[in-house]
């Protein structure tokens, strides 16, 4: 996978900010807020683990692509770019879990 494909994503859903909520179901989380949009990322991520433990890969794969499309609506919603996104996982790289999760509790 690239980031190319997340970016593409991307720019759409940030075309559909104040479209009409009845023709975009883009523009009708988005209209939402954060309340809607993280309302449907906990149901897609329940959707992932239940296909995980029922379902197979398959299933795994388009559940995980619902919950990173609902993710981005999110990012769009609270202003943050998928390169903001980017950054902090390459400033994370090289640190173990447990220190990163430390270092976030000082």
């Amino acid at each position: 996978m690239s980031d190319d494909v997340l970016s593409r994503l991307f720019g759409v859903i940030e075309s559909r900010k104040g479209a009409d909520a009845t023709t975009s179901y883009t523009a009708k989380l988005l209209a939402g807020g954060a309340p809607k949009i993280g309302k449907k990322i906990n149901e897609e991520a329940a959707e992932v683990v239940i296909a995980a433990l029922t379902e197979g890969k398959d299933a795994v794969t388009r559940e995980s692509a619902d919950l990173l499309y609902h993710l981005l609506v999110m990012w769009a919603d609270q202003g943050i770019q998928p390169q903001d996104v980017f950054d902090e996982l390459a400033r994370r790289e090289g640190m173990s879990g447990i220190d990163e999760k430390n270092s976030r509790e000082s």
